[in-house]
């Protein structure tokens, strides 16, 4: 091909022809170009979208490599805590194991100890009169709960026969109570308040923990006869014939009657003189004209070294307050009781009513329930 070839593009002929095509004219080879011109300009712009398509890939590929790596280390962080987790659950369970350990030995100590110290404790006389326990409960402690409960003025405690009752009450929560029962009056004239009702919650002793010292220097005296002598002239032979150091003793200190137990307590004034006395058990002693055997027990004094508390809610009882100080005390004890006794508003008998008016204050005894 010649030069002029190369520099010219061979366009088809219109119609489809292939040879013997016509010249083209002016005004197609126009539009000819125009066509291949919107055809660059499309090629043009599908080239900007892949390449911004393409950029787009590239960024969020960067983006989940970032994502990828940082799970990977907050992955390696929380493996590493979780294995000094286990190593520091490791030393806590060798720590409780230690001290499990430690706690057993100090319980077969104390245990040997009490063995030791059980025969030199006082005997006491028994006459069974009631009705045998079960096994598991004979060295329990028993507890009565005596609650004083403050109650503020405005405020009243009634207490129902049946627990059913109470909670209705409490359920409703506001009451409407009419103050002019008995009284023929216009419903004008009739007066009325409102009172709000709540469940009384107290804390009772649920364990309760006592820590026994052993005195070094005192003795528990029991098996002491009835001389028909008063305590104090009893205390007095007593404190004379252990004061001598023949007969073991020395000094007395302190001497105290136990009335609950009829024993006595002689505290020495020195140490080392009550410890033989205990360990002989028994001693013979010199009252008046006649000899007598005493037992001689170590004396053992007790503090509450723990105690817990649980809530507990009264089943019959229901607090009112929020009464305003429209009626003497008496007539709004009355009216109370009158309200909550009938039926039609969802009460019952009434076991007990305490009201305190306003401006003043007052305490209630919560005793245990013999129901």
């Amino acid at each position: 091909m010649d030069s002029g070839e190369d520099s010219f593009i061979q366009l088809p002929c219109p119609g489809g022809l292939e040879d013997g095509c016509p010249a083209a004219t002016p005004e197609q080879v126009r539009r000819e170009i125009e066509r291949c011109k919107e055809l660059c300009t499309a090629l043009e712009q599908d080239h900007a979208k892949l390449q911004m398509a393409k950029e787009a890939v590239e960024q969020r590929t960067q983006e989940l490599r970032k994502e990828g790596e940082l799970l990977h280390k907050n992955l390696e962080q929380q493996m590493s805590l979780k294995r000094d987790e286990e190593r520091s659950c490791q030393v806590d369970v060798f720590l409780a194991e230690e001290e499990n350990n430690r706690l057993r030995q100090e319980k077969q100590v104390l245990k040997k100890k009490l063995e030791e110290m059980l025969p030199t404790l006082p005997e006491k006389k028994m006459v069974f009169k009631g009705l045998a326990t079960n096994k598991e409960d004979m060295n329990k402690l028993m507890l009565t709960p005596l609650i004083r409960y403050p109650l503020l003025g405005g405020s009243a405690l009634i207490t129902f026969e049946k627990a059913e009752v109470a909670q209705r009450i409490i359920e409703v929560k506001e009451h409407i109570v009419e103050l002019s029962y008995g009284e023929e009056l216009e419903e004008l004239d009739r007066c009325r308040v409102r009172v709000q009702a709540a469940p009384v919650d107290i804390l009772l002793p649920s364990a309760l923990e006592i820590g026994l010292t052993r005195s070094s220097r005192s003795i528990l005296l029991s098996d002491l006869p009835s001389l028909g002598i008063s305590e104090e002239a009893l205390l007095d032979k007593l404190e004379l014939f252990f004061s001598k150091t023949k007969n073991g003793g020395g000094e007395v200190e302190s001497r105290e009657f136990l009335d609950d137990s009829g024993q006595v307590v002689l505290t020495f004034a020195e140490d080392g003189v009550a410890g033989p006395l205990i360990a002989r058990g028994h001693i013979q002693v010199l009252i008046g004209k006649g000899k007598y055997k005493l037992k001689i027990s170590p004396c053992m004094s007790g503090d509450i070294t723990n105690l817990q508390l649980q809530p507990s809610c009264c089943p019959r009882t229901v607090l009112l307050s929020g009464i305003p100080d429209v009626l003497a005390e008496e007539p709004m004890r009355d009216a109370l009781e009158i309200h909550f006794q009938k039926a039609s508003r969802g009460g019952g008998e009434v076991d007990a009513l305490a009201y305190v008016p306003a401006g003043r204050q007052g305490v209630a005894v919560f005793m245990e329930d013999a129901g």
